[in-house]
């Protein structure tokens, strides 16, 4: 068959996604957490916390109740990852530092990013100074981030090593207390991996061909959006990424999919998980729409009296679909489902499982809810979350 004429339909494609994703099929424990972020390529930190924080969140969705504090020992520990500008700021593991040369390049040849010093060499220099003689060092250790104003103020030190992390002398090579641990790039990347021989081309084509892989199957605005590339810059790759032309059901669009991933067909388990907002299944918005007849909006910037779904709605998947979202929190010992949705009767038994393993993960012993406009499925899901995680819910 030419490989311009594979039709997949809307349902193929999606188990492709998952997958590729990790969802579908058994999990690699033995790889663990750095397996994990090796197959996704990327994984997404903010700085909210309710449950866990989302970097935590993502691999607790793949690998189940993985230890929190293995979790960050996996990503940050025996110079396995580093952190820079992907589909956001994002944990990479440290074999795609080549790959973002051409991202380095570009923040060079503009100057600056948001912050301009009025003595950059003697601002850099002193970071580099204190980062050689003292090793790996925070903003505070380094001297203090802000200048007193609001907290975009930075201050020259602040603003000199994010510019120093920008440009590839610096890397970002662990979270302390949720702020980053600066050191020197010669010190932190691998020798056979620090440089940036690579040209654009090439780094991007790279980009593109792991990101097509960790989608399964993808147009190419979901290539693009992966890693923040441009249309253009896809399009220019495209023919040496080895991703194969397909059609997909109901897409509009062309699409490109793994030859990997075409092999064979993807069977197994499903998970039964809450993913949080910033888990690669998800972060791209007009996909998961189109994949998984979905509307996903973080919320957590929303005005309170604005928001549909809550301040850290988490969507619920369960035999390959998006059946749901809850906006979970904490009262002491009790997991508190402050706000559900559920799609009908099959997504009570589902939830009730995925908020009691969660509780268990984050040390609660009682599962609460709080408001469902549905008041049936909201008397449903109580009910199923007495049976408690033993029961017919699990």
């Amino acid at each position: 068959m030419n490989s311009a004429e594979i039709s997949l339909s809307a349902d193929e494609a999606r188990r492709l996604a998952l997958r590729a994703q990790g969802l579908l099929g058994a999990p690699d424990r033995r790889a663990g957490v750095r397996g994990m972020l090796r197959q996704l390529g990327a994984v997404q930190l903010d700085t909210i916390s309710v449950l866990a924080r989302s970097h935590e969140l993502v691999p607790y969705a793949r690998l189940g109740a993985v230890g929190r504090q293995a979790v960050e020992s996996a990503y940050w520990s025996d110079g396995h990852s580093f952190e820079y500008w992907s589909h956001a700021a994002c944990i990479l593991p440290v074999e795609e530092w080549p790959h973002f040369a051409f991202r380095r390049r570009e923040r060079r040849a503009r100057g600056h990013r948001w912050h301009v010093l009025e003595d950059k060499d003697r601002a850099c220099a002193l970071v580099r100074d204190r980062l050689k003689a003292d090793g790996p060092l925070t903003t505070t250790e380094l001297g203090g981030g802000k200048n007193g104003g609001e907290w975009f103020d930075w201050s020259e030190t602040k603003i000199a090593v994010e510019w120093l992390l920008d440009t590839g002398e610096v890397v970002c090579t662990e979270r302390r207390g949720w702020k980053r641990v600066y050191d020197l790039a010669e010190r932190a990347i691998p020798d056979d991996l620090l440089h940036d021989d690579i040209d654009d081309h090439e780094c991007v084509r790279r980009l593109v061909a792991q990101a097509g892989a960790a989608m399964g199957v993808a147009t190419r605005a979901d290539l693009a959006d992966y890693h923040r590339l441009k249309g253009e810059q896809v399009e220019a790759v495209l023919p040496g990424t080895g991703l194969v032309p397909v059609s997909v059901e109901g897409w509009g669009k062309p699409a490109w999919a793994d030859p990997a991933a075409l092999a064979s067909a993807p069977r197994g388990r499903h998970r039964t998980t809450l993913l949080s907002p910033f888990d690669s299944l998800v972060w791209d918005r007009p996909r998961t729409q189109r994949m998984f007849d979905f509307t996903h909006r973080l919320e957590a910037y929303v005005p309170k009296p604005k928001r549909i779904h809550g301040y850290f709605a988490m969507p619920l998947l369960a035999g390959g679909k998006l059946l749901g979202r809850v906006d979970p929190g904490r009262e002491n010992s009790a997991l508190v489902a402050r706000q559900v949705s559920l799609a009908g009767r099959k997504a009570v038994a589902p939830m009730a499982k995925a908020l009691w393993e969660a509780a268990s993960w984050v040390g609660c012993d009682e599962v609460r809810v709080g408001r469902c406009d549905d008041a049936e499925l909201r008397e449903a899901l109580v009910k199923a979350l007495t049976e408690g995680p033993s029961g017919p819910a699990g």
